[in-house]
């Protein structure tokens, strides 16, 4: 191996020899973290994972200053080894480069010591009051000491990488051209690969840290370049704590809190209603894509494209008037599981690092089995980190884990999910709760050829399509595919001895924006409220009568409603509400980040905002008459215009602050 790497060119090698040495540096930075800040027991032994999923992190920190060097230091006025405008260039640009790397790991330990985080952007908000935060830093660190170290260990790093310059200058050998560029490309593609991160469709992510269980884990892999980098886009997007304060008073009005509810305190133990179903029933939970109302059979679509859930709808608790918060499959699945809206901007919060620690209700099943299924990856949108970090003791089951193939982006298809999902719950032998996923009602719209000879295509004239919400003969045919899918699994499941004491619950991760004015009021399509409203349907044929509800509801209600359900005690600190407890108002909150627009549907009217420039939108839901200006109604807009400050404001602050909690029933 030695005799091989001495054939290299000169600039190969002294580029791997410098990737050497910021691997070891960082390794040594990730062992000292460990030494220094190991206050949860762990072993080093138990850590092997967390240090190599860090060396992953590490090593695409490193490939991106070698893969910089690579590319420039291949020119000849840059070339290290035959410019010596080129060595000077390279030995200030690695200094700068050194420099950077040892200041973010000596911020990032001192953050780590004093909010035992790593770091993370809103350590910029510190230079807000930097004559304050500079006094601080004086007082609380050894500053000097920390200068002193900075300067001797980037000196120390400097000088090996000179000195490697020096060896590898000395020993330089004739290189052939086939040689050069054959190695150029090979590093090329490695270094590509170690950005990248991973031999799959996603690439590594901050978030595959708390796919390890723990934070502590998490926070040892991940570097202070990750978690600062990933956390840098959401630096603008702050909650503001005088105004939650202010118009808390509207949530409790609200949310029934308890009048005497000290200030921020949204959390609140919710014990089994009257009428809950006490047989422990297991929970199937399914998100649909892009299930958006006026495209299904519920509303009366004439193109009848989901005539099997039209039929069950009829046998379960339908909800006819739910949206969701916002737009969007990331946004639609954070609103479900942790009972809050999205209100990101432009990001989406399973996005945002520092909001990777959330309370959901699932996590008070304390004696279920718990489950995610998914066709495709968490991968996407990091959603892994929001499930593996927040769902005690979940099975997570994605493409690879299962036995059908892959048919396009999003892993297998909706029909073969459902199938090997249905085989492993027949298998348990405890409650469950399970959340399905599913992915086929989406572009590229693949139905399966081995589905074909069952699943008939239509043919639609065009005028009628866009007429009744579509655009292409492909969208409506996946999304009559959709259906299909569901039929199988109902009728696979009801097969099962699981099925009698199980609810299975529907729910569109979002609608679709498009023209409904075939089948609702303008304000559907003009304010897009055609991009939220979603079926949201509980059906268990041998655990709860049928009825069909008109109250306006929200998908953030789902888990709340679930827990009232099976006469489970819960923490709710969420906007989600229980939708079967008679003291519950009705209403939903919705927000546009693509045009910055908050707002309230409650009773007749949908309320609306400009975030920036505050234009408001008030419109009936009803009919396409323009609200009058009496007294009621000018007080309704004044209630919904409040409310919806109140939901903006206190989901700005959430995001942060509604960290998880023991189940209710292991409090002590």
């Amino acid at each position: 191996m030695k005799q091989l790497i001495s054939r290299l060119p000169a600039l190969i090698r002294w580029i791997l020899s410098i990737g050497l040495i910021y691997f070891v540096l960082f390794t040594v930075m990730r062992l000292g973290l460990y030494l220094f800040f190991n206050k949860q027991g762990y072993g080093l032994g138990q850590l092997a994972d967390a240090f190599f999923l860090g060396a992953r992190y590490d090593l695409r920190i490193i490939s991106l200053v070698l893969l910089i060097l690579l590319v420039l230091g291949s020119t000849p006025w840059l070339h290290p080894f035959k410019s010596s405008f080129g060595k000077k260039w390279w030995n200030v640009i690695l200094s700068i480069v050194t420099l950077i790397i040892l200041f973010f790991f000596v911020v990032d330990f001192a953050h780590y010591a004093y909010l035992v985080q790593r770091l993370n952007a809103s350590v910029l908000n510190y230079l807000e009051d930097a004559g304050i935060s500079t006094s601080m830093v004086w007082q609380s660190y050894p500053v000097i000491r920390l200068v002193l170290g900075l300067a001797i260990g980037t000196w120390f790093i400097v000088w090996l990488i000179r000195r490697s310059w020096r060896r590898i200058q000395a020993s330089q050998q004739p290189v052939g051209k086939r040689l050069r560029i054959t190695s150029f490309v090979v590093c090329f593609l490695v270094f590509g690969f170690f950005l990248f991160g991973k031999l799959s469709q996603y690439p590594l992510r901050w978030s595959d840290a708390f796919a390890l269980g723990s934070d502590y884990k998490a926070n040892v892999s991940l570097n202070p370049f990750e978690s600062f980098f990933n956390t840098l886009k959401f630096r603008g997007n702050k909650f503001d704590k005088k105004k939650v304060e202010e118009l808390f008073p509207v949530i409790k009005q609200y949310y029934n809190l308890d009048p005497n509810t000290a200030s921020l305190n949204f959390e609140r133990v919710v014990a089994p209603r009257a009428g809950a179903i006490n047989t422990q029933p297991n929970i199937v939970l399914v998100i649909c894509e892009s299930f958006s109302g006026y495209k299904s059979s519920m509303w009366g679509n004439p193109l009848n494209t989901t005539p099997f859930f039209d039929s069950i709808s009829r046998n379960g608790i339908f909800f006819d008037h739910c949206f969701t918060p916002t737009y969007g499959t990331a946004r639609g699945v954070w609103a479900t599981l942790t009972g809050m809206p999205d209100v990101e901007m432009p990001k989406t919060a399973s996005r945002n690092p520092a909001a990777v620690d959330q309370h959901i209700i699932i996590n008070d099943f304390t004696n279920y089995e718990k489950f995610y299924l998914i066709g495709g990856s968490t991968s996407w949108a990091n959603l892994r980190g929001l499930l593996t970090n927040n769902i005690n003791n979940l099975q997570l089951h994605e493409q690879d884990d299962w036995d059908a193939p892959k048919i396009d982006v999003w892993g297998i298809s909706d029909k073969n999910l459902f199938l090997e999902s249905n085989k492993l719950l027949a298998k348990q032998t405890k409650p469950f709760f399970a959340v399905i996923q599913t992915a086929d009602n989406h572009r590229p719209y693949t139905i399966p050829e081995e589905d074909q000879h069952e699943f008939k295509k239509i043919d639609v004239p065009l005028d009628s399509l866009r007429k009744y919400g579509f655009e292409t003969l492909p969208e409506v045919n996946a999304f009559r595919y959709t259906d299909y899918c569901f039929q199988k699994f109902m009728e696979a499941a009801s097969k099962e001895k699981y099925f009698d004491n199980t609810i299975f619950v529907f729910i569109g991760d979002h609608g679709i924006p498009g023209n409904a004015g075939a089948m609702f009021p303008d304000a559907w399509t003009e304010q897009r409220l055609t991009a939220e409203h979603v079926p949201l349907l509980f059906y268990a044929p041998k655990l709860i009568q049928p009825r069909r509800v008109n109250n306006i509801c929200s998908q953030m209600d789902v888990l709340p409603t679930i827990a009232g359900l099976t006469n489970t005690t819960y923490i709710n600190s969420s906007l989600g509400k229980d939708l079967l407890d008679t003291t519950s108002k009705h209403f939903a909150f919705i927000f546009d980040p693509d045009n910055s627009m908050a707002g309230v549907v409650k009773g007749d009217y949908f309320y609306r905002t400009q975030l920036k420039t505050k234009k408001e939108e008030f419109v009936s839901v009803v009919n396409n008459d323009k609200p009058g200006n009496d007294s009621s109604v000018v007080a309704a807009k004044e209630q919904m215009r409040l409310l919806s400050q109140a939901i903006y404001e206190s989901a700005k602050y959430l995001l942060l602050n509604n960290k998880k909690k023991l189940p209710q029933q292991q409090q002590p």
